[in-house]
């Protein structure tokens, strides 16, 4: 009798063993049942409705519905007027021409619950009538705060109650291979979520804005995701989504984002006093090259070389002249031409401002004073390759 008691104990204990690892390791194994169909008697396997079940491991689904709510899509029109002629025969098979309203799609973020969005210029520009979609279906009527073409990015606003507001994190802190979500209504096809990781930081003089900073993303951006969210895996907004290069015209898994530091000093100077307001000091500047070295006579290893002084500008009259080499800008060094803009344009207009030059051997130091950027002429070239922006 003894003997069966081990041996049934024994069971038991294996059992119990096995039990408990199969409800650690692989708890779905018990949970199947068996379900008959009433419609074909076809007997199937279905893994129970847990309601409330916590996100599988790796799921960014948290950030995606806490950033989500604060994504809009942004529609817009305005008229075109259609070229006309006046041959005859033009108009006998083709009538008067008249103006033919165009339409464009994009997306922004909502950051404050005053109603101010976030979005892309070139979403908007030369817009009539501006309609922006929430989330939660409901839709309103936006104007235009204001814009700066030269980073691309626009405010606007809406008057509307109880709205979901994007929490702005800290682009600065990215590094490459940080995990990003991209938040849009690409195509018009709805709110969408995609993700990817930051491929690179600071991309500039790609000829896409007149200051450039960009972050690089894999995260699939397509026409309609202008103006929308790069978030981190907190939901919280790194950068607006302003372009893509492409071959095809949608995503190749090359997109830009302009990040979000950018974004709260352009929010800021507009929303303050009407328009960004930016340093400016009155030179030609370009990247050091082995044929401009030469013709200038620079020794200088790095910086940016002075080209051409604007006459009576705020950096002739600091002394500076072409053939210098400008290396420090405050207490920031500057290595190329987009480096010098940025830095030069976010100087206050008025403050004196300490730089340090390399004039063929000697190091040299002035004081400027910048003036007040002019308005561009004209709009920053375009990209070629980005059709999706």
């Amino acid at each position: 009798m003894r003997r069966y008691w081990l041996v049934f104990s024994q069971a038991v204990t294996i059992l119990l063993a096995a039990y408990f690892v199969v409800i650690t390791m692989k708890p779905e194994w018990l949970n199947r049942r068996p379900v008959t169909t009433a419609s074909t008697g076809i007997s199937l396997q279905e893994a129970p409705t847990l309601p409330g079940a916590p996100a599988p491991p790796g799921s960014f689904r948290s950030a995606a519905q806490k950033a989500s709510q604060a994504v809009v899509s942004i529609n817009t029109s305005k008229a075109a007027d259609r070229p006309s002629s006046s041959d005859p025969w033009f108009r006998f098979f083709f009538g008067d021409q008249g103006a033919v309203p165009q339409s464009g799609l994009g997306s922004g973020v909502i950051i404050s619950p005053d109603g101010f969005i976030l979005t892309n210029n070139h979403v908007v520009e030369g817009a009539t009538e501006i309609e922006v979609a929430l989330n939660d279906s409901r839709k309103a009527r936006a104007k235009v705060i204001g814009t700066d073409p030269e980073t691309d990015l626009a405010i606007l606003k809406v008057n509307a109650d109880r709205l979901p507001v994007m929490t702005l994190g800290n682009s600065d802190a990215l590094q490459v291979g940080d995990q990003v979500l991209a938040i849009g209504n690409p195509f018009g096809v709805g709110l969408t979520v995609t993700s990817g990781i930051v491929s690179a930081l600071g991309r500039n003089q790609l000829g896409i804005n007149t200051f450039e900073n960009f972050i690089q993303t894999d995260a699939a951006i397509n026409p309609g995701n202008s103006g929308g969210a790069l978030v981190d895996v907190n939901g919280n907004l790194m950068g607006i989504n302003t372009a893509i290069y492409s071959r095809s015209g949608g995503s190749m898994g090359i997109g830009f984002a302009i990040p979000v530091s950018t974004a709260k000093l352009v929010l800021e100077g507009i929303v303050k006093d009407g328009v960004v307001t930016r340093g400016w000091i009155g030179v030609e500047p370009a990247d050091l090259s082995p044929e401009l070295m030469e013709t200038f006579g620079v020794k200088a290893k790095k910086g940016v070389l002075i080209t051409g002084v604007l006459q009576n500008g705020p950096a002739a009259q600091a002394g500076v002249k072409p053939g210098d080499v400008v290396v420090q800008v405050g207490d920031k060094d500057v290595a190329n031409v987009s480096e010098l803009l940025s830095t030069v344009a976010a100087l206050k207009p008025g403050n004196a401002t300490h730089f340090k030059l390399q004039r063929r051997e000697d190091n040299v130091d002035v004081t400027v004073t910048p003036g007040k950027r002019p308005k561009p002429k004209q709009p920053a070239p375009q990209l070629p390759g980005l059709p999706g922006r």
